[in-house]
């Protein structure tokens, strides 16, 4: 009797921890994103149009696209994961 009571609360633990990386959903802010790359790159990299300006909304780009990169190979080993392959 005890094993099996202590067999439904792993279960129950694994569940509820996996909970988390079942979360598939892509977390888009490239509205938001895209208005504070402005703020930041006019306050760090002068007015736009200015080289400095341009330079940084590149290497803002270049880093959202990394992130983006990244989040969808996680999102695609996790589904992997999930679906037993």
């Amino acid at each position: 009797m005890r094993l099996k009571s202590s067999k439904r609360i792993a279960a129950f633990v694994l569940i509820a921890s996996l909970g988390g990386c079942a979360n598939l959903e892509r977390h888009n802010a490239s509205a938001v994103s895209q208005a504070d790359d402005d703020a930041y790159c006019q306050a760090h990299g002068g007015p736009q149009g200015s080289a400095a300006y341009v330079a940084c909304r590149k290497d803002r780009d270049v880093a959202v696209t990394r992130s983006d990169r990244m989040e969808r190979t996680h999102r695609d080993l996790a589904e992997r994961m999930l679906n037993g392959q």
